[in-house]
């Protein structure tokens, strides 16, 4: 195989003795200082010739065909390749990170005022199980709620033995003052224990209506709270949620019920898989991402909230895409192009619009059909020549190609014979 330093070198002597052939057999140039010699006018064409070679209608770089012989194309390591129709697929990935699922977040809060008496669970991070206690509070409230609940049921039983609006008023009551403390979070075996004592107790026990973990625990012992105020936050971890941002172009591929993969650091080699749960209405207008949300199961608790995440979506673009090589096309900037191969082996340009890519394939919307044959590789050299025969400035004796080398490039060509040589006397 003949290297291109080696060839360009081939080729010099033998496009010099051309060039210098044909500027001594064609017509002598017009001076160029000379204002008569050069033409009255000269077309927008030929401007744009002029100034960085010919352009087609659309004003892009004009090219034509490239007719290449097997031992240009060996040289220049020319390979082509087919067009053809197959599935394309390719993977999205983004990075995300790890949260507490908000449909297993709670929060304990009181509804009525008091004094924190004691806490059971008095630490952030601690695993609960639901129904487990977790603070006694004081309520002067409370104390009065279950007083009027006692009252009740006593006046209910001297009237047992009666009929009429009195009993009547006291089965109201009873109920009332039953449903308070029922709103008051006051759990059923607590009011059954108040009605069998007869005694009302000091204090309520708030107990956790979930299991998991305290997240926050922003209450202390002997503490003054008001109705409303957030004494602990636990979250079930059994399943968490891992948040990502897709990129705009993207986010097309990615739909709700699709499978991710996820990687942490903390677990190298390790895969967890988990089911696309939501895609945000809202594009981010900074970064051009779309948040997308994915349900993990985590029943052993290794993922943990706060942890980074990687996301990987596995998706299909076209079941049966038309595709080629990336490698294959030329982006210009204006246009994408691609050398189809004739059958008689002209290189004709073709204009091509591209779909999404997929690691080394494209797939082409327009342009192709299957079955065609295609420039894989060096087709920057096949296209810089066809942009040079479109300005009509391809090398002497070459059919819109590159020369061959000289039979023998070691041989150097014979020197020209001497001027006035002929007219030499004895």
């Amino acid at each position: 195989m003949i290297r291109p330093a080696r060839h360009i070198r081939q080729l010099l002597p033998a496009v010099l003795v051309t060039f210098t052939l044909g500027a001594c057999a064609g017509e002598p140039a017009a001076d160029a200082a000379d204002p008569a010699a050069m033409p009255a006018e000269m077309d927008h064409s030929q401007h744009q010739m002029g100034a960085g070679g010919a352009m087609d209608s659309t004003g892009a770089a004009a090219r034509e065909p490239v007719t290449l012989t097997p031992a240009q194309e060996r040289a220049l390591g020319v390979t082509y390749t087919q067009v053809s129709r197959s599935p394309l697929e390719t993977t999205v990935r983004t990075v995300g990170r790890i949260e507490a699922s908000e449909e297993r977040l709670a929060d304990v809060t009181p509804k009525i005022d008091g004094f924190v008496e004691r806490l059971h669970v008095n630490t952030t991070g601690q695993a609960v199980r639901r129904g487990q206690a977790l603070l006694t509070l004081y309520s002067p409230e409370l104390v009065a709620a279950q007083e009027e609940l006692l009252t009740a049921l006593r006046l209910r039983e001297r009237l047992d033995a009666e009929s009429g609006p009195a009993r009547d008023n006291a089965d109201r009551m009873v109920e009332a003052t039953r449903k308070r403390l029922a709103w008051w979070d006051i759990s059923d075996s607590q009011i059954e224990r108040l009605v069998s004592s007869g005694e009302a107790t000091k204090t309520l026990t708030l107990v956790s209506p979930v299991s998991g973990v305290v997240l926050d625990k922003p209450v202390v012992e002997g503490q003054r709270v008001r109705a409303g105020d957030q004494l602990y936050r636990i979250a079930d971890l059994s399943e968490v949620w891992v948040e990502g941002d897709v990129f705009e172009q993207d986010i097309r591929f990615v739909t709700e019920g699709s499978v991710a993969h996820i990687e942490v650091t903390a677990y190298p080699g390790r895969h967890f898989m988990g089911t696309v749960a939501f895609i945000y209405p809202i594009v981010d207008r900074g970064s051009r991402t779309n948040r997308v949300r994915v349900t993990l199961s985590n029943p052993d608790l290794d993922l943990k909230p706060g942890m980074f995440a990687t996301i990987y979506f596995d998706v299909r673009i076209d079941d049966d895409a038309v595709v080629v090589p990336m490698e294959a096309v030329i982006v210009t900037g204006e246009r994408n192009l691609v050398f189809v191969r004739e059958p008689n082996g002209t290189l004709r340009p073709q204009e091509v619009v591209l779909g999404p890519a997929a690691g080394e394939r494209v797939e082409i919307l327009e342009g192709l059909v299957p079955g065609e044959e295609i420039v894989a590789s060096a087709n920057f050299l096949v296209d810089a020549e066809s942009r040079l025969a479109a300005t009509g400035g391809g090398m002497p004796g070459m059919q819109h190609g590159i020369s061959e080398a000289p039979a023998d490039a070691s041989e150097p060509a014979d020197p020209p014979e001497p001027m006035g040589a002929e007219h030499d006397h004895d």
